[in-house]
């Protein structure tokens, strides 16, 4: 039996082809049980999806924010909000509209007569789970007043300011089709995103599945029994064992390569940060552990790429009239990469 903390990229392969089992030096199995917990009470509700439920539980587990962009009706604001309710932390949802001002979010300082004095009102940010609807229907002065809120984890009022509560984590969605009277998301706020998770349609099968489950039952029907699976203790527990999910020095210098290449590329006007660069880092070891693994794998690191880095790339206009996406972009530097010996 091996340990996990023994593991090359080569003895991981070798390992693998010859199916011989490995042991854990990290209590992982705590963590697929809480997410297999939380996975089946979304199940309940939730048809398909499962990519998108898993790259949630990533932006969980390593206490960062997540951008869910998808069609309307394919459960883009359902999911969040299950997500929130299975978890004993507190929660709001904001729908963000045009006339939408920073104090409606972040509250204000209002005049008291008694004290003659102007105490502060907090706004509805207070929470440890937010969702944010439709993120860019809001101007850019209310979305700039997000900045701090996600990056600091705290708001500044008159000279105050204010920590929030952890854990904290915002959930924002986007429609990627109706555009008029949007607000595009600036470079700097989407940088705050984790992840960015493209929803998609339901497959056939996940579809007729859904069908003939609200066939005989509302959809209120189900919602109405959740309870919390996962407490805020437990919650910051499980973050602490992804931190400590071990990922090889070669792995690391693989994700440097890939950042080098990005920056020098001609169809890129801007490449992968070293911000996004942490987050990739970050994010892989969730992957691992959510695989039931303590330890990092070069798939681990591919498989959420697209997710970590889509949104901070800035493809040249060439390359945008062309056609490409940043997900081709991606893969196709991936891919020239060599994966670590």
């Amino acid at each position: 039996m091996f340990t996990g903390e023994k593991f090359s990229p080569q003895r991981l392969k070798y390992m693998e082809e010859q199916q011989i089992p490995f042991e854990n030096r990290l209590e992982i199995e705590k963590l697929l049980t809480a997410v297999e917990q939380l996975k089946t009470q979304l199940g309940r509700v939730i048809s398909g999806q499962s990519d998108v439920i898993d790259l949630l539980l990533v932006g969980l587990l390593c206490d960062g924010h997540v951008l869910l962009e998808g069609v309307p009706g394919v459960a883009k604001t359902m999911l969040s909000k299950l997500m929130a309710k299975s978890l004993d932390i507190s929660f709001r949802r904001l729908q963000f509209t045009p006339d939408l001002m920073p104090s409606d979010v972040l509250g204000t300082s209002v005049f008291n007569p008694k004290t003659l004095e102007f105490e502060y009102k907090p706004g509805p940010v207070f929470s440890n789970f937010i969702l944010i609807d439709e993120i860019n229907r809001s101007p850019a002065k209310t979305q700039a007043a997000l900045f701090e809120l996600m990056e600091e984890r705290q708001i500044t009022i008159d000279g105050t300011s204010y920590p929030m509560q952890e854990p904290f984590m915002v959930v924002a969605t986007q429609n990627p089709i109706e555009q008029e009277g949007t607000y595009r998301l600036p470079e700097a706020q989407l940088d705050r995103f984790l992840l960015k998770v493209v929803v998609n349609y339901p497959s056939f099968e996940e579809e007729l599945e859904m069908l003939k489950r609200f066939n005989y039952q509302k959809a209120t029907d189900s919602i109405v029994d959740f309870q919390p699976v996962l407490s805020q203790e437990k919650l910051i527990e499980l973050r602490q064992l992804v931190k400590a999910v071990l990922m090889d020095d070669n792995l690391l210098k693989y994700i440097a390569q890939i950042t080098q290449v990005s920056r020098s590329n001609n169809q890129l006007e801007l490449g992968i940060s070293p911000r996004a660069a942490i987050a990739w880092m970050t994010a892989s070891k969730a992957y691992a552990a959510l695989q039931g693994r303590d330890f990092v794998t070069p798939d681990d690191i591919k498989s959420i790429s697209n997710a970590v880095l889509r949104h901070r790339l800035i493809l040249t206009p060439d390359a945008e009239m062309e056609g490409i996406t940043a997900d081709e972009l991606l893969e196709g530097i991936i891919n020239k990469t060599e994966i670590p010996r």
